[in-house]
């Protein structure tokens, strides 16, 4: 029997560890054992081993050391930056939060958290390209905002939101911004300064390091209650012993990202667009969903008269991996949340796979998958007499 060509398109949901963040972490594992919290040689190896990789995460997204606070993986990092803000804001009687409707459930379960206990929230609007519009934000500020938490690059369809321009707002009422990168972080520039953010969260699977690590950068004067108390770790903001295997491997793949940022970004916009032209071309009844400023490595397709849960199983017994949006939502029926928010056909909300490309594909893979599409699309179209739509 043949064996399956296994071709890997998901990388939003989660990216291979990179070889050298492995051995980093085998040997911090056997080596570096100590708790950093301990005074002796043991714990300052193991300590010194975390500082280094605080200084790398740093350098990925223009920051000072000092600012950055370890957490499990993004959701931690988005609930102790909207959580702990609410904590601190609303002794203040501002209790008004913005966000968008396109965010990541990390974020949208937690303003929904805050709405149980007395906040006010308002959930913007983005139009047909999936950004929103700064005076959509401008409109929606009220004396009581105190929070604006807008991510900086969608998960499924990523578009990149114009944070600078909506900071900048949010700065003219003395509103704090918190923006989620998680999806942006190791695939284009980043610089915390140049998005005049307060807070922004990042994870380590995302950028080819292990899972169960993530970061919030913190910038320096904003104050932050503890979401989970304990120990003084993490300068009193992140009680518990940390990860430091996992730590070190998060800021082994930030360095790997630093200096290939705008060549793999280049690599894998050609990449992309190549996917997507010959699928437009090939497949008859197909759409990109999204436009404008994206992060390179992500596009997501509609489908016509094919359900998107069907086409993800029969691409993956062709051996190609693929997603119908956020992993954290698998499994469920409901159509995706940004593409109804996006104004889209019912059908087209529920017909749509994102492609995410990572480091490793090639012009071969893209290739390979677009000339097994027109096969499949065409069996499951098959089984339906439905008639194509606009």
């Amino acid at each position: 029997m043949t064996a399956v060509q296994r071709i890997y398109l998901d990388h939003n949901a989660t990216t291979p560890v990179a070889p050298l963040v492995i051995d980093r972490m085998t040997a911090v594992l056997r080596e570096d054992f100590g708790n950093p919290s301990s005074v002796h040689h043991f714990g300052q190896r193991a300590k010194a081993a975390m500082d280094e990789a605080r200084s790398q995460i740093a350098t990925l997204v223009g920051a000072e050391p000092a600012e950055i606070v370890f957490t499990s993986g993004g959701t931690e990092s988005d609930n102790l930056a909207i959580r702990g803000a609410a904590d601190v804001l609303e002794a203040s009687g501002r209790k008004h939060l913005i966000t968008t409707t396109i965010e990541h459930e990390a974020v949208l379960n937690t303003v929904k958290a805050l709405a149980r206990r007395g906040w006010t929230t308002t959930l913007l609007p983005v139009d047909q390209t999936g950004r929103v519009d700064p005076e959509a934000l401008r409109s929606a500020i009220t004396d009581d905002t105190a929070i604006v938490s807008i991510m900086h690059a969608n998960n499924e369809i990523g578009t990149i939101q114009p944070v600078a321009a909506l900071a900048a707002i949010a700065r003219e009422h003395g509103v704090l911004v918190h923006t989620d990168a998680v999806q942006s972080a190791g695939k284009i520039p980043l610089n915390v300064k140049t998005l005049g953010v307060d807070l922004l969260s990042i994870s380590g699977h995302k950028i080819y390091g292990p899972k169960g690590v993530g970061a919030l950068w913190i910038r320096r004067g904003v104050r932050l209650a503890a979401v989970m108390t304990g120990g003084k770790h993490e300068r009193n903001r992140r009680a518990g012993t940390e990860n430091v295997a996992g730590i070190v491997g998060f800021g082994v793949a930030a360095g790997l990202a630093i200096p290939t940022l705008t060549a793999d970004g280049n690599r894998l916009a050609a990449l992309r667009d190549r996917l997507e032209q010959r699928v437009l071309r090939e497949v008859p009844g197909t759409a990109v969903n999204g436009s404008g400023p994206r992060v390179p490595n992500t596009t997501n397709i509609s489908f016509d008269r094919v359900e998107a849960e069907s086409l993800l199983i029969a691409l993956d017994l062709e051996g190609v991996a693929v997603s119908t949006g956020s992993a954290c939502s698998s499994g469920t029926l409901e159509p995706s949340h940004v593409l109804k928010a996006m104004g889209l056909a019912t059908h087209r909300t529920q017909n749509s796979i994102r492609f995410s490309l990572g480091a490793s594909n090639t012009e071969t893979d893209i290739d390979h998958v677009v000339q097994i599409l027109p096969r499949v699309v065409e069996k499951l179209r098959s089984l339906t007499r439905a008639p194509m739509r606009a």
